[in-house]
């Protein structure tokens, strides 16, 4: 998270303390003032007061969504959309290396077509 949105959050959160004190005290500034009911304002349904918390949770929740990797399908390849790989060693990246024993990263190569995925 940025440092921006870290200060916009800490702001709402600020806010949101001072309306929940408000309130709960419950005071005349606080409390909405009604009109005069007119026709087309009965037949629509009032506004809901949204509260900062709300937000905030709402935000927070978008961002654990958004930070949850995409469900991996099966391996595709972009030039055939062939299925078949075959896992071979890529000898140019080392994994682990342990009493002259090399472990090597794995690179798939398509069987029909040898594209590398």
């Amino acid at each position: 998270m940025s440092e921006f949105e870290q200060k916009v959050l800490k702001l709402l959160e600020g806010i949101d303390s001072k309306l929940n004190k408000l309130l709960s005290l419950g005071t005349a500034s606080s409390t909405p003032v009604q009109a005069t009911i007119t026709p087309s304002a009965v037949s629509s349904p009032a506004p809901a007061i949204v509260r900062p918390s709300a937000v905030v949770d709402k935000q927070e929740m978008d961002e654990k969504i958004a930070e949850k990797p995409p469900v991996g399908g099966r391996r595709t390849c972009s030039k055939c959309s062939g299925t078949s790989f075959n896992a071979v060693e890529d000898k140019k990246q080392i994994l682990h290396q342990m009493g002259g024993v090399k472990i090597y990263a794995k690179k798939y190569i398509c069987r029909s077509c040898g594209t590398e995925a």
